[in-house]
């Protein structure tokens, strides 16, 4: 992992989750892992989601070098965000890249395979949101391999 270390008072535990959209999404991937470590891409079937994929982000994860591309980015995510992402590298995205603390996150959970829950400062354009809730999952191509896409889902909360 590069950068710095990701500030514990951003992650959090299950309970500690205040979204339904978000604690929806965790249950859902904890179901498709089961007994696995993680759940493999073709486990995840979004039409199984429908109410949550304007919520879902999935990344691409490169290894060498590593990197993150964004290949779906839900409706209100996108909304929410300062600009569309889909189709973009994140070293090439300002303030995004290995330095920063949502590259941190995404190269923690693609090295360790572990998924990480957090509660970060929202920043971007819409003014009446405080905070910004994820998950972020991983899916590997076939069991026992390493992560090869990041599943998010993402929620904005006011005060």
């Amino acid at each position: 992992m590069t950068g710095r270390p990701i500030p514990e008072k951003l992650l959090l535990t299950a309970d500690q989750l205040r979204s339904p959209r978000v604690r929806e999404g965790v249950a859902h991937w904890r179901a498709l892992a089961g007994e696995r470590p993680m759940p493999r891409r073709k486990d995840f079937d979004p039409l199984a989601v429908t109410a949550l994929m304007p919520h879902i982000m999935l990344k691409d994860i490169r290894r060498d070098p590593l990197d993150f591309r964004y290949r779906l980015v839900g409706t209100t995510v996108r909304h929410h965000s300062s600009a569309d992402y889909t189709g973009r590298w994140m070293s090439e995205i300002p303030h995004q890249g290995p330095d920063s603390v949502v590259w941190n996150v995404c190269a923690q959970v693609a090295t360790k395979a572990t998924p990480i829950l957090l509660r970060p400062p929202y920043a971007g354009p819409q003014r009446d949101f405080i905070w910004l809730e994820a998950a972020v999952l991983p899916l590997s191509d076939s069991d026992g391999n390493p992560p090869g896409m990041l599943l998010l889902f993402i929620d904005f909360l006011r005060g």
